[in-house]
């Protein structure tokens, strides 16, 4: 009876597919903070009709803001839904709109109407948080606003709903525009001529 002395090799031997399995790995970087909140609030697909079918593309709806006063929408179309993205976040950083914002929340109330869509604008009391709905409260969220109150009244179109709160929010008037007792030193009433 003639014995089996051949030698095989350890089935454990990871040389030949990377190697040391305790290699050293490489150094973590940070992730950088980032200086705007972009939020994407609504991605479409949309379809253009041409002789062979039709043509699919996606839009995207993204909203970017600092959350110290500064807030931007931006609309765009894309081949795949990345590049709608990255299209609308470059939109919304070139079209920002500054923000009259006091004590965390808006100095008066504000209406405005785009397409089908009216919104309307509340400030509320320390501590009572965003009564909002929707692409409105990601609006406020980013613009840095904490305390209000809103109301949809009209249509439900998003794109519509966030460009009518981003135009209430401008037709707000900081406090110190307003012509009250205190301001009207600074205003001189015009001199007529007799």
């Amino acid at each position: 009876m003639a014995e089996n002395t051949t030698t095989q090799a350890p089935r454990n031997d990871q040389r030949g597919r990377g190697g040391d399995r305790r290699a050293p790995r490489r150094p973590e970087i940070a992730p950088e903070e980032k200086q705007f909140d972009e939020r994407v609030v609504h991605i479409d697909r949309v379809a253009r009709v041409v002789k062979g079918g039709r043509r699919f593309r996606f839009r995207a709806l993204v909203v970017v803001g600092d959350r110290k006063n500064k807030v931007g929408i931006g609309l765009a179309k894309g081949a795949d839904v990345t590049a709608a993205v990255t299209k609308a976040t470059e939109v919304a950083k070139k079209h920002m709109h500054l923000i009259a914002v006091q004590k965390g929340t808006i100095p008066h109330e504000a209406e405005a109407k785009v397409g089908g869509a009216r919104i309307l604008v509340k400030p509320a009391a320390t501590g009572t948080g965003l009564i909002a709905g929707g692409v409105v409260r990601t609006v406020l969220e980013v613009a840095g606003i904490s305390n209000a109150l809103s109301k949809s009244l009209g249509s439900t179109n998003k794109a519509n709903t966030a460009y009518a709160t981003i135009a209430a929010l401008q037709s707000v008037e900081p406090t110190k525009n307003w012509v009250t007792s205190k301001n009207k030193k600074a205003v001189k009433p015009a001199k007529s001529e007799a």
